[in-house]
């Protein structure tokens, strides 16, 4: 593919995320966590949305994947964007209560409903999440009933599913997210 091809299928990957995502209820001035974001599918087209005002950290454990992230942004002029480097801990290196939403897109292979490591991540998303904050969650690859209930077993509750056009690995599908809101 070439180089110009390539540069207008993420420009057009980009607008179908940002679309979603304005959809989902992402809006200007948030502070947003895209946890396990690999390439950024979905955090540059957050960081656009949420604009100067707003804030998006990058959180993932390949940090060659987090480089080409944050060249990304700054070429894009995107100065919201944080990089978060993890090693696969469970502990999230915010203060509480100081984010309005968190992306959990396609990580939960990694955090099977059987691993206590589940239970621990949630609580560690409770914790930074403001009040009526919201977590949302794009089940691939699990039991999304079985997910659900997870969930709202740790202090949220299930306010909307959005369905619609997403993107996994770098290609647009039909799916869908859970968007929960802390209970306080």
């Amino acid at each position: 593919m070439s180089e110009d091809v390539s540069r207008d299928l993420g420009k057009w990957l980009d607008r179908e995320a940002e679309e979603a995502l304005r959809k989902i209820g992402i809006r200007m001035s948030q502070t947003v966590l895209d946890f396990g974001c690999g390439p950024g599918s979905y955090t540059i087209p957050a960081a656009r949305i949420v604009g100067e005002k707003g804030r998006v950290y990058a959180l993932d454990k390949d940090a060659r994947a987090l480089d080409e992230l944050m060249k990304r942004a700054e070429s894009e002029g995107l100065g919201n964007m944080r990089r978060m480097d993890t090693s696969g801990e469970i502990e999230i290196e915010l203060e509480n209560e100081s984010v309005d939403v968190v992306l959990l897109y396609d990580i939960f292979w990694y955090f099977p409903l059987t691993d206590n490591r589940l239970l621990r991540l949630l609580a560690e998303v409770y914790r930074i999440l403001r009040r009526d904050a919201m977590i949302s969650v794009y089940p691939k690859h699990i039991d999304s009933e079985q997910l659900k209930d997870t969930i709202e077993g740790t202090g949220f509750h299930l306010k909307v599913k959005y369905s619609g056009v997403l993107i996994h690995d770098g290609k647009l599908e039909s799916g869908y997210v859970l968007n929960f809101v802390k209970k306080v």
